[in-house]
């Protein structure tokens, strides 16, 4: 399992994007050897809104689509997730830190997942899980 965060599923989704070639390679990398590729809630949403500010509806439809189909697996945030948010959000203002962004660390911790998948590598460099000394950061 891998725990996906927002720049790679926009990278992927626009050909003008310098991470779209090595995100796009990635996801198929990943889909064809079977690894589950979770987003959880709070990604999905910022993923949406950014598809549909730079690509318009189309766009993010075609997103919702996979999400649909399984390609990507959502995930619902618990009520521990957001705790663990709030207080990575706190911990971490100086980077900033988001709720998008600690909603991937704080999914990861739960489901003990260590590869994260995001083209954010000074944040996830930053961020320590309590799961792990570090995440293994896709694409490498």
């Amino acid at each position: 399992m891998i725990v996906v965060d927002t720049g790679p599923i926009v990278a992927a989704t626009f050909q003008d994007d310098k991470n779209h070639e090595r995100c796009v390679q990635e996801f198929m990398r990943l889909h064809k050897a079977n690894r589950a590729l979770l987003v959880p809630g709070f990604v999905a949403a910022e993923s949406c809104y950014m598809i549909g500010k730079l690509g318009g509806p189309q766009a993010e439809a075609a997103f919702l689509r996979l999400l649909e189909s399984g390609w990507f697996r959502l995930v619902d945030l618990t009520k521990s997730d957001l705790s663990r948010i709030a207080v990575l959000v706190e911990r971490y203002h100086d980077l900033p830190l988001g709720a998008a962004d600690a909603s991937v660390v704080a999914v990861a911790e739960r489901m003990r997942v260590t590869e994260v998948m995001t083209t954010d590598v000074r944040d996830f460099s930053v961020a320590r899980p309590v799961h792990t000394p570090r995440f293994t950061l896709l694409p490498g």
